[in-house]
């Protein structure tokens, strides 16, 4: 089986190409440089070169606070960008796997989100990456849009990396600690990826929207806690104690763009399919080792 990856250079697309994938699948992961999805003859062209059997989505403007002084690129990118991967994979070339947020949830929800609840992006990432979800309903039938929130790794720009780094800067580190959501690692939703794949490949057609995060909960301030105990446990900096994690309220952290006060999403629906999300605390010691090994890269 085929598969054309879009977006191979981000978090997840980094993840897709260093996993071990099963032997009856070929991968074709571009970068941005090697086709944009925002041209829609580059997106036709390679498309028609490369016929795959499975396209994955995983491009994106994910900038959440310059999108609200550059809505034109985010919307280009989370939007036409994604119409024009979706029209063609609706002409019935190849069914589309399509990477989305919790973002376009408001937050105002005191329980976990599932599939079917009302959308009301609170921030122009938010709306372009909704605008880019109905894209997708619109033109590709056979689709599957996979939801997922507070995505960190070993590459790209993410929480722990700036933890990480502010820690080796400051003595104390302020923190929001009333917005609540799923830290899921990227290579947890590469796994959640290939194991669609596979269910495709076995000819599943339960085509739709799913979520997958990491089971359980946490503030930013507490994904903030445990990034820090576990890169002092690994002498990620000089002396005993690391920097102070100090609890404040939104209000106190103002940023360009609102954030939805909770980001959890259900997960019930993908673990019924047997793609069940691991906890949230089980893939960031890996990842923080990584990144303390490579000098935060």
């Amino acid at each position: 089986m085929k598969i054309l990856v879009f977006g191979a250079g981000g978090q997840v697309g980094r993840e897709i190409c260093r996993a071990a994938w099963p032997p009856s699948f070929e991968l074709v992961a571009l970068d941005r440089r090697a086709a944009d999805i925002t041209d829609a003859v580059v997106v036709s062209a390679v498309i028609a070169r490369e016929r795959p059997d499975l396209i994955i989505n995983l491009a994106a403007y994910t900038a959440v606070d310059r999108a609200e002084s550059e809505p034109d690129r985010a919307w280009a990118v989370n939007c036409a960008g994604v119409a024009h991967v979706a029209a063609i994979c609706g002409e019935d070339v190849a069914p589309l796997v399509h990477l989305s947020t919790d973002y376009v949830f408001d937050g105002c929800k005191s329980e976990p989100y599932h599939e079917k609840d009302a959308v009301n992006p609170l921030n122009t990432y938010g709306r372009s990456k909704e605008a880019g979800e109905r894209a997708v309903r619109a033109a590709a039938p056979r689709h599957i849009i996979l939801r997922t929130a507070w995505v960190y790794g070993a590459y790209g720009a993410n929480f722990v990396k700036t933890m990480l780094r502010l820690g080796a800067e400051r003595p104390v580190l302020r923190v929001v600690a009333d917005q609540r959501g799923c830290p899921t690692a990227a290579a947890d939703i590469a796994a959640a990826l290939i194991a669609i794949a596979c269910r495709i490949e076995r000819g599943a057609t339960d085509w739709g929207t799913l979520h997958f995060t990491a089971a359980g909960s946490t503030s930013w301030h507490g994904f903030a806690e445990e990034i820090v105990d576990l890169a002092l446990a690994l002498g990620a900096w000089p002396g005993e104690a690391g920097p102070r994690v100090e609890p404040i309220t939104t209000d106190q952290y103002p940023t360009a763009a609102r954030r939805p006060m909770n980001s959890v999403l259900d997960c019930a629906k993908i673990a019924a399919l047997g793609i069940s999300p691991p906890p949230w605390q089980s893939s960031l010691p890996a990842v923080v080792r990584e990144l303390v090994g490579a000098g935060n890269r």
